[in-house]
């Protein structure tokens, strides 16, 4: 929600107009809505996913740093042997695999933008998500000025908000200062380093959810009826993606459901709405580490508690309508 604000910053900085700033609003809310697409992938070479994704904002992408990372984390959490088979696994063939993981990850975001019925520019801006200004991203095909502004955007912001939020205007200006030319827009960097203040200001002030509802720069997509159905069915699918365990479980659990509630005397509209929740009564398992979801055998009190969790993930103090009584 921040990266969003953020990138609505940038944008109006660089003068963007308000059907540009509606493209922007777009790709910074959904860059990342395919990362979870390969966890089980990720769960199955370096143990967490989820602690996993935090190595992406330590250290500069494609670096030394960065591989070294990853390679320390090849079979976190498991005995020693196994970690040594995993590693051998990993350098004859596993590496092919892990490398094509971003790339499909923006080919994931943008089918889901295709069936949202987003733009042609906001589905262009969110399969180039990755790529970088010096044309080292993923899957590099694009480089400079050839990347989408709003692609461009979005990746700064992303990476400004972590910034920002562990330290500050100042850790924001040395970021800019060290990625511009890698894979910061040199234009878009130095506006971060001469507006850092302006950009950054208020963001811990507001209510993230009603700020972004609010900062929308055009009403560029409305969902109503059908429309609507689609979509939560769209984001059903795409949460099923989190492990091939669950592939199809959304639509089945929302059937079922809705089923039973015919069988149940309920209404139409009714039983659209418990179509409607089992559709995405799913999507707190985004937050719950594929090395749970995916683990042969039981699992640990602990584990089971963060299973627990994924049913409260939604801020209901934020936008308590959204959460069915």
């Amino acid at each position: 929600m921040r990266q969003c604000l953020i990138a609505l910053r940038l944008a109006e900085g660089v003068g963007l107009d308000e059907e540009e700033r509606a493209v922007v609003y777009y790709t910074a809310l959904l860059i990342n809505v395919g990362c979870h697409s390969d966890a089980h992938e990720q769960a199955k070479w370096f143990g967490d996913d989820i602690a996993l994704k935090s190595a992406k904002y330590d250290h500069e992408p494609r670096s030394i740093r960065m591989a070294a990372t990853g390679i320390r984390a090849l079979g976190s959490g498991q005995a020693p042997r196994h970690r040594f088979r995993l590693g051998l696994a990993f350098v004859l063939s596993g590496h092919r695999e892990v490398d094509g993981m971003i790339a499909h990850q923006a080919a994931i975001a943008r089918t889901m933008a295709e069936q949202l019925s987003l733009s042609p520019d906001v589905v262009e801006a969110i399969g180039a998500s990755y790529e970088r200004w010096d044309g080292r991203g993923w899957p590099g095909d694009l480089e400079g000025d050839d990347v989408p502004l709003a692609s461009r955007i979005a990746h700064v912001a992303e990476f400004v908000e972590i910034a920002n939020r562990l330290g500050g205007a100042a850790a924001v200006r040395r970021l800019a200062r060290e990625r511009s030319g890698g894979d910061f827009d040199p234009v878009l960097a130095s506006l971060v380093e001469a507006e850092a203040d302006v950009i950054l200001s208020g963001l811990d002030a507001v209510g993230a959810w009603s700020a972004v509802i609010d900062a929308e720069p055009a009403l560029a997509v409305v969902l109503t009826g059908d429309r609507l159905d689609a979509a939560l069915l769209s984001i059903g699918n795409f949460v099923d993606l989190k492990s091939p365990y669950f592939l199809g479980h959304s639509r089945a659990v929302a059937e079922l459901a809705a089923g039973a509630g015919k069988r149940f005397g309920l209404t139409e509209v009714e039983v659209r709405l418990v179509r409607r929740s089992g559709l995405v009564h799913g999507l707190g398992r985004l937050g719950i580490s594929n090395a749970i979801l995916d683990k042969r055998g039981p699992i640990g009190a602990g584990e089971w508690e963060r299973v627990r969790m994924q049913h409260g993930l939604l801020p209901e103090e934020e936008f308590p309508s959204a959460i069915p009584t």
